[in-house]
């Protein structure tokens, strides 16, 4: 009974052992000092150009002042590094989402000949803009300061040095900084509109963050990626990445410029770090939060990466997909794609043969391993959101984790720990050991099939424990014996080191308010462990002493957890204010719905100080529906207007639009609107409703054709500032008596000043931040 107990708590080090060598093995720490050779690639250099481009750290949104300023500062980094550098500037539309939102605005980009020479260039991309909230020292100066820093030591690495003019590259090498990013993606999308810019580009590495620190992950490739994950290991110091990355990332509504280049079907590498997601896209995004090893990693990435590229023919880049799967940053085992689903079967097929094959006194009923697996997750899962309802129950608030994960985390792992106890006292060994590998190995075929970049996760440990488990199989002892123990731990382990990593992962990118995932994750490594936690009947009784402490320990965390508060002044609550004004009534709303799409509890002393209450809301311009709204003095704002002109038009005169059937001519309107905003607007958005049935917008030369099958209502957002007094034409072929048009400048107006000063030290704005909405009403002659 003791041998037994002492092997259940070696077991739980082990796992927590994996736990702490995921978390610090995949933490970067190499920082090479600026005394670097000149062609490496220093983040001590990065983070002093860093220093210089942010200077008193002020946001920088499109069309600013500061935005300006920030771009004539990165102009002269590249004139020092005596690297020719130009701008684009154009303006457009960006439809990747389709017509429900369509960002317009007037971009600025930066184009630099980092190594000149013919033919399409390695592009260098990172985004110089930043949300109106933050200063964006991580998203995305960070990246502007690597791709730099990366040019420096690129023409360091030519003959005749950074003074010499840089020796004939196979490929020439591109830097491109990107502005209107945030905005809609609207640089990259300026760049590719330009038939000129876009024949440049023949492959392309992005810089992006979600974070302040953390590894730089390869989250993102185009597709058909194998040669580019062959590139990727062969040139970068440390690889952070999996294809389950790649397949996960499709399926978000997230992108990057880089999702724009994918489309146009260039090769492209994306990289970012998430770490300390809390300070993304908010005034806490500041230099001094930056990690200096993170940056380092990112810059090792590009830098590494384009070098593999400019001597690469793009042409050896294409060829077909991989799975793949980093372990500690160190290795990455990887394999054709196509191979996935075949090698899923043999490996079942093996353990399977395995299972056939092994002898053992306690073998157990085909019964007992078919349901020990699904039960286990499923009791996890369950303990899991238990312990998460209790601390929100307790707490008061969705996500009581956020600035205190520790308890949240310990609760969860001590709960999980004994649902993995109680459910190995019902099993042998054997039993056991069919039963987690051919349910592992078996959604390992399923997987393979439907997603195969989750695979790895299922496959290579099924491959290991397919090895260890047939050469073990008719041991002495069978697997109960001292030689198919040991291949019981080392499949174990390979099935940790990767769940548990994922398990880790998804708590440094999502926090703890997922508790089912991240649960349910780790559960998939334990489940390999029962085997070795499985007894002998006489033995069992002793794990009730176990599985008590551990539910004891789970339900004292989470009730700790519970207790705890939700934020603090490192870890801020994040609460909008905005002032809304309308032809009849004006409101302030805070909106504290960022982090979970809904409203969030917010402190008593705002609510006082706004008399506000919580409610649903569907107001022209405003992209959330569920907030806490107050009075506010009307009338204080002039409100945005618009001159408004109706002509027919021909169905003829209308491009024809992407419809697969023939539809008969609709009577078409143009309706012509010159806007006029204030001095101080930031953008201009029109809501045009969905019974207008529009077929086409014009704005600044873009010419936009709407898909006949579009029935929905259209956001048109256009986001500079030269959009006070933007000329809009939509062409509709319905019903157009009223279109909401609505201002937005970034930024309280003066008498906001006192509910500002309620908002709590332990909340900051984020995203647009605090701002000033004024809607109005255009009546559009003639309608419907």
């Amino acid at each position: 009974m003791q041998s037994h107990l002492l092997r259940t708590w070696l077991l739980a080090l082990l796992v927590v052992a994996v736990w702490f060598g995921s978390v610090e093995l995949d933490r970067p720490w190499r920082v090479v000092p600026a005394s670097a050779p000149a062609d490496s690639f220093s983040a001590a250099r990065a983070e002093t150009t860093l220093r210089r481009l942010l200077g008193s750290q002020q946001p920088h949104p499109l069309s600013s002042e500061q935005n300006a300023a920030l771009r004539a500062r990165i102009l002269a980094e590249f004139a020092s590094l005596g690297i020719p550098a130009t701008t684009y500037r154009a303006f457009t539309c960006n439809t990747w989402l389709g017509f429900g939102f369509v960002p317009c605005a007037t971009v600025t980009d930066i184009l630099a000949e980092v190594l000149p020479g013919p033919g399409k260039a390695v592009v260098m991309m990172a985004h110089y803009d930043s949300v109106p909230a933050g200063p964006g020292a991580s998203d995305d100066a960070a990246g502007v300061a690597a791709v730099l820093e990366a040019a420096r030591a690129l023409r360091a690495g030519r003959p005749g040095g950074p003074k010499g003019a840089p020796a004939a590259a196979r490929h020439p090498v591109l830097a491109l900084l990107t502005d209107g990013e945030e905005a809609g993606l609207l640089g990259a999308r300026a760049f590719l509109q330009s038939p000129e810019l876009r024949g440049r580009a023949g492959a392309v590495v992005n810089l992006e963050a979600r974070g302040t620190n953390g590894p730089s992950l390869l989250f993102q490739t185009s597709p058909g990626d194998a040669r580019l994950i062959d590139l990727y290991a062969a040139q970068v110091p440390l690889r952070d990445t999996s294809s389950l990355y790649s397949e996960v990332y499709r399926h978000l509504p997230n992108d990057t410029d880089l999702t724009l280049f994918i489309r146009a079907g260039i090769a492209s590498f994306n990289f970012a770090f998430v770490g300390n997601e809390r300070y993304y896209h908010s005034p806490l995004d500041r230099r001094a939060e930056l990690s200096a090893a993170s940056l380092q990693m990112q810059g090792d990435n590009l830098l590494g990466v384009v070098r593999g590229l400019e001597q690469t023919s793009y042409t050896d880049l294409s060829g077909g997909n991989a799975i793949y799967l980093s372990i500690f940053d160190r290795l990455l085992p990887r394999l054709p794609e196509g191979w996935a689903l075949p090698l899923a079967i043999v490996a079942f097929v093996a353990l399977a043969v395995a299972s056939a094959l092994a002898r053992s006194a306690f073998a157990g009923s085909a019964f007992d391993a078919l349901w020990m697996p699904p039960a286990l997750l499923a009791a996890a899962l369950a303990v899991g959101l238990l312990l998460a309802w209790m601390a929100q129950q307790l707490s008061g608030m969705p996500d009581p984790t956020y600035a205190y994960p520790t308890a949240t985390r310990l609760a969860l792992a001590a709960g999980l720990w004994a649902v993995t106890l109680a459910v190995s006292r019902a099993v042998g060994v054997r039993t056991a050991a069919a039963g987690a590998w051919l349910w592992l190995s078996g959604l390992g075929i399923l997987v393979a099939a439907l997603l195969p970049g989750l695979s790895p996760y299922f496959l290579f440990p099924s491959l290991v424990a397919a090895v260890l488990l047939l050469v073990t199989a008719r041991a002495p002892g069978g697997w109960s014996g001292r030689w198919g123990q040991l291949a019981l731990l080392l499949a174990g382990l390979s099935a940790l080191i990767v769940w548990i990593g994922l398990a880790a992962g998804i708590e440094s990118l999502l926090g703890l308010r997922l508790e089912a995932l991240f649960i349910s994750t780790a559960a998939f490594g334990v489940l390999t462990l029962v085997p070795l936690l499985a007894a002998h009947p006489s033995s069992r009784s002793g794990a009730r002493a176990s599985i008590g402490t551990s539910a004891a320990v789970a339900l004292a965390a989470g009730i700790v957890a519970g207790l705890l508060p939700a934020y603090n002044a490192r870890s801020p609550q994040r609460i909008d204010l905005i002032y809304y004004q309308s032809p009849t009534a004006a409101h302030w709303i805070v909106d504290s719905s960022w982090r979970l799409q809904r409203a969030e509890p917010i402190a008593r002393a705002l609510i006082t100080a706004g008399h506000l209450r919580r409610r649903r809301l569907a107001l022209p311009g405003l992209g959330i529906d569920d907030a806490y709204v107050g009075p506010a003095v009307a009338s204080r704002l002039p409100l945005p207007s618009a001159s408004v002109t109706i002509a027919t038009a021909a169905p003829a005169a209308l491009p024809a639009a992407a419809s697969p059937e023939p539809t008969a001519p609709q009577p078409l309107r143009t309706v012509t609107l010159q806007l006029h905003g204030s001095p101080d607007t930031d953008a201009m958005i029109l809501d045009i409703p969905a019974a207008a049935h529009l077929r086409a917008i014009d704005i600044g030369q873009q010419h936009l054709v709407v898909p006949q099958a579009w029935h929905r209502a259209t956001r048109l957002a256009c986001e500079s500032r030269d959009c006070r007094d933007a000329t809009v034409t939509l062409t509709v072929a319905g019903s157009l008596s009223e279109l909401p048009l609505v201002e937005e400048r970034y930024g309280l107006p003066t008498f906001g000043a006192d509910l500002a000063a309620s908002r709590p030290p332990t909340a900051m704005p984020s995203q647009s931040g605090d701002e000033v909405m004024l809607a109005n009403v255009l009546h559009v002659p003639g309608g419907p």
